[in-house]
Formats: C-alpha cells, structure tokens, sequence
C-alpha cells in the first residue's frame, strides 16, 4: 500500500529525477574536466547520450554543472587546479596591463578558478570600433584570429561582439570588444543567468597576492 500511495503521490518519479539529475551533472563535469569541453550545453548533450538518457526534459542546469565540476576538480586535481589558475591569471593580469588602454576585464573559469587543461584567458575590452582592437595588436605583431560571440543581457536582448583570440605562453587569450555603451552593463553569464563577474587588473593582482 505504501508503495502504491508513493507512487501516485509522485515521490519515486521525483527521487528518480533528481538522481537522473545528478549522474548527468556529474559526467558532464567529467566531460568538461577530462576532454576539454567548455561549453555548458555540449557537455549537458554528451553526457545525457552516454547515459543514454532521451529525454531533454528535467536534466540539470549549468549552474548544477558548474557546481559538479568544481567539486570534481578540488576532489581529482585539487593542488593541480590551484598551480593553472595562478599561472592563467597572471597571464591575464600580463594582457590587462598590455591592453590598458581598452580597460581590460577577466571574466570566465580563470577569475572563477574553475580551470581545466583546456581553459583559456577570456577579457572584456572596451573600445570605440572592434578595428581598434585589431590594430592595436597588428602594431605589437601579435598574430591573431577574429570571430564573434554572442552574448545575452538582461530583458532578452542579445548582442555580437568580435572575439580577438591570440596565444601569449601557450594559452589562448580571447578579448571580447564592446563598445562604451555596451561596457557598461556586464552580460549575463551562462552559468546562473546574473551579471557576468568581472575583474579589474587591481581585483586580478589582489587575487594572486592571495
């Protein structure tokens, strides 16, 4: 009788849900950690086919992702973790100070410290054109490649901005260029859907002397 009224009362459905949940959150932080994927909603899909899970409906959310992934990363690479995101922050405070004039901004896995082999150093930059970014690297010679990225603000407004990616001691550095306007109002991030952290080269000194 028990198991009856449990299960009209929806209780094992539920149990089973949160548990499908978890596995999928889990392999897709093992996705993320061990194969280099970055992207929240590709790890999600891989990891819901290898569980051979069919449904979309009910699998878990980014930020349930993220928070998976760094449980994984402190419990499998704990000392590992800490050693690349102080290497790739100061690579990022390097690029900040070299890219002073566009007001450089660390957002992403590095200024969270959630880094894999594969993370790379992503900065908001500030400039009146895109081509001035460009430039700017065309007369240090830094050889780099131009793409886009799409980014989301509050109300459901979305917005292209160029992506400038160059490799400075082996790591690609992406510099996102918004416009002053832009600038000023942080995208929402992909993980939780609130403003994007962002950190001065002051906040990115401040954590490595930590």
């Amino acid at each position: 009788m028990g198991s009856r009224r449990d299960s009209r009362d929806g209780k094992p459905h539920a149990r089973n849900g949160e548990q499908k949940r978890v596995r999928i959150a889990a392999e897709a932080a093992r996705i993320m950690a061990d194969e280099g994927v970055r992207d929240y909603a590709l790890a999600k899909r891989k990891a819901a086919a290898r569980l051979n899970v069919l449904r979309q409906h009910g699998l878990p959310t980014n930020r349930e992702i993220d928070d998976a992934l760094c449980e994984r990363l402190q419990l499998f690479h704990g000392a590992e973790v800490a050693q690349n995101a102080r290497r790739l922050r100061q690579i990022a405070a390097d690029a900040q100070r070299f890219l002073a004039p566009y007001e450089p901004r660390l957002v992403g896995s590095v200024l969270r410290g959630t880094v894999t082999p594969t993370s790379e150093v992503q900065l908001h930059v500030t400039a009146d054109s895109p081509e001035d970014v460009g430039c700017f690297l065309q007369e240090h010679g830094i050889p780099f490649a131009l793409s886009e990225r799409r980014f989301r603000f509050g109300g459901d407004r979305y917005l292209n901005v160029s992506a400038y990616q160059f490799t400075a001691d082996g790591v690609v550095v992406e510099l996102c260029v918004f416009d002053s306007t832009a600038a000023r109002e942080p995208p929402l991030s992909p993980i939780d859907g609130q403003p994007m952290p962002r950190a001065s080269l002051r906040e990115v000194e401040a954590l490595l002397r930590n």
